[in-house]
């Protein structure tokens, strides 16, 4: 079963959900077509269950690194540098959460919408414990730092001079700034 999950992960991840068959992913994994079918009823149920898979590997990833935070601010950093670390790192999981949104599947769109939410709570609690400023937005705060970070998939260069951890540094600091009254620039 786990081969099963990757191979649909790599594929989802490459070409897409649309353009991913069953049929391809059976041939990835050396099985007849129909075979599975029985693991999986439908191709929207195989998402689903990579999709909770990328959820878990992020969760993990993002609650372990929090947990080691006491300050407010050391937390989101240590949460986006989690974060940034698992969709850099070629993880074909991440990238199907980041590039197959739940709307281009209606039939799974609300168990989809479910996952991503269930992974974005982690976030929602850092932002939430955040000295901001009296009126600061922290839905838009918390969603404009997450599309920023899943961004940085196409742009970040390996061989560039910023890692993850940097980069984290860099994303927080920059709402840190702005919060203390200061320019970053």
């Amino acid at each position: 079963m786990p081969e099963l999950l990757n191979a649909a992960a790599r594929l989802f991840a490459r070409h897409g959900y649309a353009a991913t068959s069953m049929r391809d992913i059976a041939v990835e994994v050396k099985m007849l077509p129909g075979s599975l079918y029985y693991h999986f009823p439908s191709k929207e149920e195989l998402l689903i269950a990579v999709y909770s898979a990328g959820v878990l590997e992020l969760q993990s990833a993002a609650t372990e690194s929090v947990a080691k935070e006491t300050d407010p601010w050391a937390r989101l950093e240590a949460l986006c540098r989690a974060h940034l670390e698992a969709v850099l790192r070629d993880s074909d999981y991440a990238q199907v959460l980041i590039r197959v949104l739940p709307d281009d599947i209606p039939q799974a769109a609300d168990r989809l919408r479910e996952l991503r939410e269930s992974y974005e709570q982690v976030f929602r609690q850092a932002v939430a414990q955040l000295p901001l400023a009296a009126g600061t937005d922290k839905r838009a705060l918390r969603l404009m730092l997450i599309g920023a970070l899943n961004w940085a998939a196409l742009w970040f260069n390996t061989e560039g001079r910023d890692s993850p951890r940097v980069l984290a540094r860099k994303f927080v600091g920059l709402v840190r700034d702005t919060q203390d009254g200061r320019s970053s620039t």
